[in-house]
């Protein structure tokens, strides 16, 4: 999505673009999976900051977004069931409805902890916006600002009470362990652990709540396909089924690509939009951020039987993990008929976070060590040894179900997507999944630079800055784009 979005800016500004994919199809990790009349998102199925892409669609041409795709804000935005069986539905972009559900499900003063900790947030906002997502990172700027945690702390008498950790700010300023859970799961929703995310991270939750949620009809891959048609009436050539083995560097400068098959390409500028660092030379930044990269497990579920009435369309269960940590289930559910054969059927996509790939690495023994990404020994999974991803999927399953959900009853087939899906299909390592760029840390958040040490090379997607999701994606392509038309001492639109 990153790479595309940087070729249609780039052809609109007269460049002559050829964009060269491995697979037989455009956008990314961006996929639909269609079976017996069902259809399913098997990447990111919500979108934040549609803004990203009316923006793309407004400078590369006539129609805008809206003419191209339908887009609908998911309310409520979120529902949460949490560990102890409680559970809350929090409204999209509306700080007093949150306040009010909050206190309604959780007791009085919970809302206000929750909005407090927002406002805060906010600084966190206004501070990064810019230098995190408006502006290039190249390796000219000092990373050193950064690498410093905006969030500023709550005072308590003459001191202020600094927590370095988004678990930590959790558990000092909202002590309810519901609520903990709840701001927790912003960062495991990108594969970040809160134990060890900075402070900063509490953006995540401010991002979502003041912006929104937002479906597309049909699914997210419908945005790919408007993307890729697009770039298409712009000019832009697509070459699938073609793989790029490395970029061509001469003279300390990238003057094109060679192919899988030795033809080399020539270029005056090269954009590298894959998450396997062996492309892109001197690109020596592996992926996954601090800690360790995570990966995704998908189940997709056809059910019979209409979907109930009042469901909402996004749920994150909740449940105990070892220690006082959290594991969450997402379900995501949409109201929409061009994903069921007919109107007595109905899609359902269950996702967690887990260990990469890596064939021959040690497999979970049983369904909660399936779940149990954080532990150390859960560095890397073998995705494709015999009941490793059943397992998962049966504890998903299971998770959703005690909460509920009512899935397992009405379930006409499974299918169970892996991280090894994902590695095929996007070349990032292990198939893990790029999480947004975070201040703070030192710096161990950022992502790899737009452009590189290597003249004439840069990097786009979710593994460059400002990092993973559709919305980040999208902003490192219109970032490329800039540099590459405007000049390597460009800092952003104004």
């Amino acid at each position: 999505m990153g790479a595309m979005a940087a070729a249609a800016r780039l052809a609109v500004a007269g460049r002559r673009v050829t964009v060269y994919e491995r697979t037989e199809t455009h956008g990314g990790a961006v996929r639909r999976h269609e079976r017996d009349g069902f259809g399913f998102d098997t990447g990111p199925g919500l979108l934040h900051l549609p803004a990203v892409w009316r923006d793309l669609f407004v400078k590369t041409g006539r129609e805008p977004l809206e003419k191209c795709v339908e887009t609908v804000q998911v309310e409520p935005a979120v529902r949460h069931v949490f560990a102890d069986g409680t559970s809350v539905a929090l409204p999209g972009g509306s700080r007093a409805g949150t306040v009010d559900a909050l206190d309604a499900a959780l007791g009085a003063g919970a809302g206000e902890r929750w909005s407090d900790l927002l406002v805060r947030a906010r600084e966190v906002w206004d501070a990064t916006r810019r230098p995190l997502l408006e502006e290039p990172l190249t390796d000219a700027v000092d990373r050193a600002p950064l690498g410093r945690d905006p969030y500023p702390a709550p005072r308590r008498g003459l001191l202020r009470r600094r927590a370095t950790t988004l678990t930590g700010v959790a558990r000092a300023e909202l002590r309810d362990p519901r609520l903990v859970a709840l701001l927790e799961s912003h960062a495991l929703a990108h594969g970040l652990d809160p134990r060890r995310a900075p402070a900063s991270a509490v953006v995540l939750a401010y991002l979502e709540q003041t912006f929104g949620t937002w479906y597309v009809r049909g699914g997210l891959r419908a945005l790919a396909d408007a993307v890729y048609e697009r770039c298409r009436e712009r000019g832009v050539e697509f070459r699938f089924g073609t793989a790029v083995s490395r970029v061509v560097v001469e003279d300390g400068r990238a003057v094109g690509v060679e192919l899988a098959d030795g033809t080399r390409v020539a270029a005056d500028a090269v954009v590298c939009g894959t998450g396997d660092p062996r492309v892109c030379a001197g690109d020596a930044e592996a992926p996954g951020g601090p800690g360790r990269a995570t990966g995704r497990l998908t189940v997709l579920l056809a059910l019979r039987g209409r979907r109930p009435k009042g469901t909402a369309h996004r749920t994150v269960v909740h449940t105990a993990g070892p220690g006082g940590t959290t594991r969450t289930v997402t379900v995501l559910r949409p109201d929409d008929p061009t994903l069921v054969p007919d109107g007595e059927h109905e899609s359902a996509v269950l996702s967690v976070v887990v260990p990469p790939h890596r064939a021959g690495a040690r497999r979970p023994a049983d369904r909660a060590e399936a779940m149990d990404w954080t532990a150390p020994e859960w560095a890397a999974v073998d995705w494709t040894a015999p009941g490793a991803a059943e397992r998962c999927a049966d504890a998903a399953l299971a998770v959703a179900d005690a909460a509920g959900l009512g899935l397992g009853g009405r379930l006409l087939w499974r299918e169970v997507r892996t991280p090894v899906d994902t590695e095929r299909e996007t070349g990032a390592p292990g198939g893990a999944v790029p999480a947004p760029v975070l201040a703070g840390a030192g710096g161990a958040f950022l992502r790899a630079a737009n452009r590189t040490p290597t003249a004439g090379l840069y990097r786009a997607g979710g593994w460059a800055h400002p990092g993973g999701g559709p919305a980040h994606a999208g902003m490192s392509g219109a970032l490329v784009a800039g540099l590459i038309v405007e000049g390597d001492d460009w800092r952003g639109s104004r």
